[in-house]
C-alpha cells in the first residue's frame, strides 16, 4: 500500500502568527494555490484510490482540491486533527508564552486544557491502524492532515518510541510518500513541496 501523507496549505494563522492547533482557520489564497498545485501533481502521478482528511477547515479545504481532480469523496476523520493545544489555540505566540509557560510533564498528563502527548500518539496509532486495515496492499491512499499529526504518524509508521525526540518538518502542502507491504515499511520521500 502506498500512503501519501499531505499537509494542508498555508492558513490564516500563519499570516496572523498565532498558535493554530485546534483553532479552525481557513486557507489563505496562497494556501489554496499550494493545495491546487499539489493536487495537480498527485492526480497526474498516482492512481489514488481513497482520500482521507482531517475535519479542520485548512485540511478539508486542501483535500477538496484533490477531490475535485480525482472525483473521490473525502473520508473525514476527527482523529486526524492537529494536536489539541487547549487554551493556546488562536493566541499570539508572545501572549501564549506569557500566559501559559512551557512545563515539563509526564507523557500521560497535560496542562492548559491540552491533550497529553500519550493521547496524541494514540490517535496517530489508531489512524495508522485504520488506514492499513481498511485498504488493500495495491491501494494508494491520500491523507490530508497537519504538521504535528504527520510527526506522530511518522513515529507510529516507523514504530518509534513515544518519547523519541525526532521531528519531521513538513512545509505547506508538503507530501510524504510511504509504502507498507506485509511487515515492511518504507519511506520513499519526505517533505516534497512544489515551492
Amino acid at each position: 500500500m502506498k500512503l501519501l501523507i499531505i499537509r494542508h496549505g498555508e492558513s490564516e494563522a500563519d499570516i496572523l502568527h498565532v498558535h493554530e492547533g485546534r483553532a479552525d482557520f481557513e486557507l489563505t489564497e496562497r494556501g489554496h494555490m499550494q493545495a491546487e498545485k499539489m493536487a495537480e501533481y498527485v492526480s497526474k502521478r498516482y492512481n489514488v484510490s481513497r482520500l482521507y482528511s482531517s475535519t479542520l477547515r485548512r485540511a478539508a479545504q486542501s483535500a477538496a482540491h484533490l477531490a475535485g481532480k480525482t472525483g473521490l469523496k473525502p473520508i473525514y476523520e476527527d482523529k486526524l486533527r492537529e494536536f489539541d493545544n487547549g487554551l493556546l489555540a488562536g493566541l499570539k505566540y508572545d501572549e501564549a508564552a506569557r500566559l501559559y509557560p512551557r512545563v515539563s510533564l509526564p507523557l500521560h498528563t497535560s496542562a492548559y486544557e491540552q491533550e497529553s502527548e500519550l493521547e496524541f500518539r494514540a490517535r496517530a496509532e489508531f489512524v495508522l491502524s485504520k488506514l492499513l486495515s481498511e485498504n488493500n496492499e495495491t491501494d494508494t491512499v491520500a491523507v490530508y492532515t497537519h504538521g504535528g499529526m504527520i510527526n506522530r504518524l511518522f513515529q507510529a509508521f516507523l514504530r518509534l518510541p513515544i518519547d523519541c525526540s525526532y521531528l519531521l518538518r513538513t512545509g505547506d502542502a508538503g507530501l510524504h510518500e510511504w509504502e507498507a507491504s506485509n511487515n515492511l515499511r518504507i519511506i520513499i520521500r519526505a517533505n516534497f513541496t512544489l515551492e
